[in-house]
């Protein structure tokens, strides 16, 4: 049996919707021992990143729909820490920055070496992975990213989807600014109307479910930028 069909291969989503490169990056990752599976778009790629058992993600990020940051961000808010090689053609200081400050955790032009972009792999693969914890914690609000649910000491939360993705994503950031661009990118993606007050109306109504009777609340407005979460 090939190593790429054994247990031990290391098992690659490999997000490119040009089927061309993906066929080529594929065959030759799989004759470097790989096990690869392919996807042409975020939408496609969101059952398999679901589905777990994965080693590495190699994500292009001018994807059809949504956009490889989008999912990108998505996945992290979401608790998913399978490492991530952004390859993508978009090679400017400020979208390499943008992809790294969203999860990513290597990146590479294109157009690139093949042996590069397996050295990249293997560096990946060598390092230790964190053991992130699965519950998020500020003061006595709790959030368990596995089981989706929230609560403040012993009383669980009654929170809707997306007020859980906008907990997930404050909480992550406690004591850091919250953006509209990034609530709306992470809660709401490609769907969002920025003419709406949607994201005013989704916080306040978090608000009064982690802060009730509270002195002060845990979220905090910041006038023309966005929102943070207290940290203490």
């Amino acid at each position: 049996m090939p190593a790429s069909e054994g247990m031990n291969a290391l098992r690659i989503l490999l997000i490119e919707d040009e089927a061309r490169l993906a066929n080529a990056v594929k065959q030759g990752l799989v004759e470097e021992d790989f096990s690869v599976e392919i996807a042409g778009s975020a939408e496609a790629a969101g059952p398999i990143i679901t589905r777990g058992a994965l080693d590495l993600i190699v994500l292009d990020l001018g994807l059809p729909g949504k956009s490889g940051l989008e999912l990108l961000r998505e996945m992290r808010a979401g608790g998913v820490q399978t490492p991530v090689l952004i390859l993508t053609a978009r090679g400017l200081l400020e979208e390499r920055v943008a992809g790294l400050d969203s999860g990513g955790d290597d990146y590479l032009t294109k157009p690139f070496a093949f042996a590069e972009l397996v050295a990249r792999i293997k560096a990946l693969a060598r390092r230790p992975r964190a053991q992130a914890s699965t519950v998020l914690k500020v003061g006595e609000l709790e959030f368990d990213t596995v089981k989706r649910r929230a609560k403040i000491g012993e009383q669980t939360l009654n929170l809707s989807p997306k007020e859980k993705m906008l907990l997930e994503l404050l909480m992550r950031n406690a004591g850091q600014v919250v953006t509209r661009d990034m609530i709306a990118e992470t809660v709401w993606d490609s769907n969002y109307n920025s003419l709406t007050n949607l994201i005013e109306v989704f916080v306040n109504r978090l608000r009064q479910k982690v802060d009730p009777g509270a002195d002060r609340s845990l979220i905090v407005t910041v006038r023309g930028v966005g929102y943070t979460m207290r940290a203490e």
